[in-house]
């Protein structure tokens, strides 16, 4: 026997599957799967410069094959069991129940995983943040901005750690950057590159006047695991400094902090959190490698500006999403309008609903 309540649980479930298993997506996935072996099995494989990729690209394709099988078997089981035990008289509730909440478990990974397929997406992430116009409210609000994700990457169980980090001079952060390590980090986090405008009544402006400020977030892929570059040690300037802070026994006393300058391209990488200069050094290298294997990449795809993405100059109608504090309360992403009033739950780090709403748009 089966309650009704249950009942209906499992029937909704059942929809939300026929939804997801979508037979002409499978049948794509399964001659893409046909056509990479292919790729990899041709005798000059290896010497393609992206090999790995290709590679990397055929494992995503097969999990999510196995797993839209996984989740059919589960669908099948559970229309057997609302069959055979609806006619019963012994209470089922609780066996079922636990099918059910593996099989809803199931769906919810595979939705996830649906909108992360792309090479990079189960990456670890570099986060960069750098204040734009609006003076020491930007510094401010790029503060506030590195707190949100800390905590977003707090709430997922993720792994993040500040790297570098330079304060303004009354208050504030004028940039930072953070390593977060998680699964899908950076497929999750890469939509929020951007500007991101901050409106509200100053809080360093003794007349109470409402102010608009802007910062910049920029994510990278930790790409070391996935293909390598060579870089050349003369094309590298290093400067060592002592780490910065707000003052106190906290400040370091030895020069163990690091900044790399690639002179060809000028992309920099810079590293403080780490104890000794070496370890500091391998970090910002790390960083570095990102992001040039980042822009080689777009480059040879003669696609140098989405390298930049939304990195245009921070300030007013480059911005992917607005936080109003005044004269009211709205956070809105204007890529595909996503909004919400409830801008507290976002300062805490509740930036899920507007993760998922830029991936599922990416996809539409």
């Amino acid at each position: 026997m089966i309650s009704d309540e249950l009942k209906r649980d499992i029937q909704q479930t059942i929809e939300k599957m026929d939804t997801a298993l979508d037979k002409l997506w499978y049948e794509e996935k399964h001659t893409k799967i046909k056509e990479t072996e292919a790729k990899c099995g041709t005798q000059n494989f290896w010497q393609q410069s992206n090999a790995k990729e290709t590679l990397k690209t055929l494992s995503l394709l097969k999990k999510e094959v196995e797993k839209f099988v996984s989740i059919k078997k589960n669908k099948e089981e559970l229309e057997v069991m609302i069959e055979i035990y609806s006619e019963t008289d012994e209470p089922m509730d609780r066996e079922i129940q636990r099918v059910l909440n593996e099989a809803k478990n199931k769906l919810k990974e595979w939705e996830i995983e649906r909108y992360l397929s792309d090479p990079y997406d189960d990456l670890n992430a570099f986060v960069s943040f750098s204040a734009g116009a609006g003076g020491v409210d930007a510094m401010d609000w790029t503060e506030m901005l590195l707190k949100i994700y800390l905590r977003w990457a707090e709430k997922k169980g993720f792994e993040a750690k500040i790297l570098d980090q330079t304060f303004g001079d009354e208050a504030g952060v004028k940039s930072a950057t953070v390593y977060v390590k998680g699964d899908f980090a950076y497929g999750l986090l890469k939509g929020e590159s951007g500007v991101h405008r901050l409106v509200r009544i100053s809080p360093f402006d003794a007349n109470k006047r409402r102010h608009t400020s802007f910062a910049l977030v920029e994510v990278l892929p930790e790409l070391e695991d996935v293909e390598d570059i060579e870089i050349d040690e003369k094309d590298l300037k290093i400067e060592i400094s002592r780490s910065s802070g707000h003052g106190g026994q906290n400040v370091q006393k030895v020069e163990t902090a690091v900044k790399i300058i690639h002179i060809p391209t000028g992309i920099t990488a810079e590293c403080q959190d780490e104890r000794s200069q070496l370890q500091n050094k391998n970090m910002a290298l790390k960083v570095l490698k990102s992001r040039l294997l980042l822009f080689e990449k777009k480059k040879k795809e003669s696609k140098l500006k989405e390298i930049k993405g939304e990195f245009k100059s921070i300030e007013w109608g480059n911005e992917i999403r607005s936080y109003v504090l005044q004269p009211y309360k709205l956070v809105k992403d204007h890529r595909n309008n996503f909004e919400t009033g409830n801008v507290d739950k976002v300062l805490e780090g509740e930036i899920d609903e507007f993760i998922w709403a830029y991936l599922k748009s990416q996809k539409q």
